[in-house]
């Protein structure tokens, strides 16, 4: 290696994966020689399994010199994980990859090919996905296109987090202050040059996926929900609906009273309701729209970032900040 340093670092979550794991880091250490040599880490990230990966992953790390071992407290998700080993990874590459076998680490000579060209990030396309449920591409499908649809930020469709990141973008990455995190969205938000490789998804190599449906649902709320208010202009645009069909409905419950037609005390009642339920609609839409901007300024990004900066005095701070609102200028 380089000092402390590696060309490459390889991050891959682990969640019960003790039977894929030697083949996983058997794999990837050969693809990995054969890209870089010997100048390479590989994180492996316990998330908290409840078999004996740890013990395998302490295995591994005494027989491969360059496999790195985390293992957190408990299971916090995969998106979690993946953020462990990037805080750790020093890689001035790094790639993200999932410890099943289904994304193949041979990949990573294309993926280096295509980052040698000039991107900053590299994301694998899934062309096809063996051995899985036509339910589960049907919902895979459907989310890449909805999220595609409502999101603020362009996401690449039918894309997971196997990709390679160069240093710059892992450095931005990790000082987002997402708690709900979303990598692939985050990634796309960070912007850069990015360039996508094609592949063919393989079956789990051994064992049954651990993503549940459950699992994918939350992570297609947080998608979801961390990268468009479409959900809160939603409400505001039925809120909107609401209060014409109010009005509409006070036209019709006072022509019903004029004409006779309606029974004693139900003009009033009607007339009440429809006041406090149009208000309501309206209050909702209203705290809509306010949520919204607190729901985007609490994330904490940066306002910009700077790539680069020619001419004139260089100022002393050189990272991305965030600019201070409020207060005095």
């Amino acid at each position: 290696m380089n000092g402390s340093k590696p060309a490459l670092s390889v991050v891959a979550p682990c969640y019960n994966e003790e039977a894929s794991l030697p083949e996983f880091v058997r794999r990837t250490t050969a693809a990995c020689q054969a890209v870089v040599g010997e100048d390479y880490e590989l994180i492996l990230v316990n998330d908290g399994s409840r078999d004996n990966t740890w013990a395998c992953i302490r295995a591994l790390a005494s027989t491969y010199p360059r496999v790195v071992g985390l293992n957190l407290s408990r299971n916090h998700g995969h998106q979690l994980a993946v953020t462990a080993g990037l805080a750790r990874a020093a890689g001035e590459r790094v790639m993200i990859i999932d410890a099943d076998l289904q994304d193949p680490p041979e990949l990573l000579g294309e993926l280096m090919a295509k980052m040698d060209a000039g991107a900053d990030v590299v994301y694998a396309r899934r062309r096809r996905r063996a051995s899985e449920s036509a339910m589960k591409l049907a919902t895979a499908h459907l989310f890449y296109r909805l999220l595609r649809l409502v999101s603020d930020v362009e996401i690449p469709e039918d894309t997971g987090d196997f990709r390679l990141i160069s240093r710059r973008i892992v450095d931005r990455l990790n000082e987002m202050p997402e708690q709900d995190r979303f990598l692939r969205g985050m990634v796309a938000w960070l912007g850069g040059v990015q360039a996508e490789v094609n592949y063919d998804r393989d079956a789990r190599f051994a064992g049954k996926t651990n993503y549940t449906f459950g699992k994918m649902l939350r992570l297609a709320i947080a998608g979801v929900t961390s990268f468009s208010t479409w959900p809160l202009r939603l409400a505001g645009f039925m809120a909107g609906v609401g209060a014409l069909a109010g009005v509409g409905l006070a036209v019709y419950v006072v022509a019903g009273f004029v004409v006779g037609r309606a029974a004693p005390g139900w003009t009033s009642l009607a007339l009440i309701m429809i006041f406090f339920a149009t208000v309501q609609f309206a209050c909702l839409g209203i705290m809509g729209a306010y949520l919204g901007r607190i729901f985007m300024q609490v994330k904490g990004r940066p306002l910009y970032l700077v790539d680069e900066e020619i001419g004139g005095e260089r100022r002393e701070e050189s990272k991305p900040r965030l600019e201070a609102l409020g207060g005095s200028r």
